[in-house]
């Protein structure tokens, strides 16, 4: 298994030490993924080093908080269209022709609630992870056929984790702001079960394929009926 993220090498190679303490084994790897040629780069690094890459998780996300117009600049707006149409369009670019040679591969690419409707303050992310979404259904037109599983998986909600909540409200508050939802199951998305569901998709057959997946609590929060 191949593990890559943008920064923290400590907290890579303590997933990894999990990994491979459970029995499995892991390689990380750190990229910066708007960097010329370090997408195409890593993939042939990954599949010389561990093998073919059957089942490949996209999940770059490009979430700078909310913003308004004027608190977003050409730069940042640009740079979210790099790490999310952008990039798995390189992905895809090197990836899929080495996937169609083999017979065959997974392509799951995580998304959000932005790219579904455009919210107040998610002007470069909303853009950026809806033109991702299109990708998709383009990328999975193609290559479906040449049996490559290609899913969009909307995780329509608050994920209870430190790089995704906490980043976005900051991980000062991330236990303040879940102690404020009460003792209520279910208010935020748990990682784990994310990851089972991820899991399933990449076992389909291709009889019953899932192009688009969405994942959300059954507990309503406020945010999601925002106008």
């Amino acid at each position: 298994m191949a593990l890559v993220r943008r920064s923290d090498r400590p907290g890579l190679d303590r997933l990894v030490d999990e990994i491979e303490h459970s029995g499995g084994y892991a390689a990380g790897y750190i990229m910066d993924a708007v960097k010329e040629g370090a997408i195409e780069t890593l993939i042939e690094t990954v599949e010389s080093d561990l093998g073919a890459i059957d089942v490949c998780v996209f999940n770059l996300g490009a979430q700078f908080g909310n913003l308004s117009l004027a608190e977003t600049s050409l730069e940042r707006f640009e740079l979210a269209w790099r790490l999310t149409s952008m990039a798995l369009f390189r992905v895809a670019k090197s990836l899929l022709p080495k996937m169609v040679e083999r017979g065959g591969g997974t392509l799951l690419v995580t998304s959000a609630t932005a790219a579904m409707r455009g919210n107040k303050g998610q002007l470069a992310h909303t853009s950026a992870i809806g033109g991702r979404r299109l990708l998709c259904q383009a990328l999975s037109a193609e290559f479906a056929p040449q049996n490559i599983h290609i899913s969009h998986i909307v995780v329509d909600g608050a994920v209870d984790s430190p790089d995704t909540l906490g980043r976005m409200i900051g991980r000062d508050r991330l236990a303040e702001y879940k102690h404020s939802l009460g003792q209520g199951k279910y208010r935020l998305l748990e990682p784990g079960h994310i990851a089972d569901t991820y899991f399933h998709l990449s076992q389909q057959h291709p009889s019953a394929w899932t192009f688009e997946a969405d994942l959300r609590t059954h507990q309503d929060l406020p945010w999601w009926n925002s106008p």
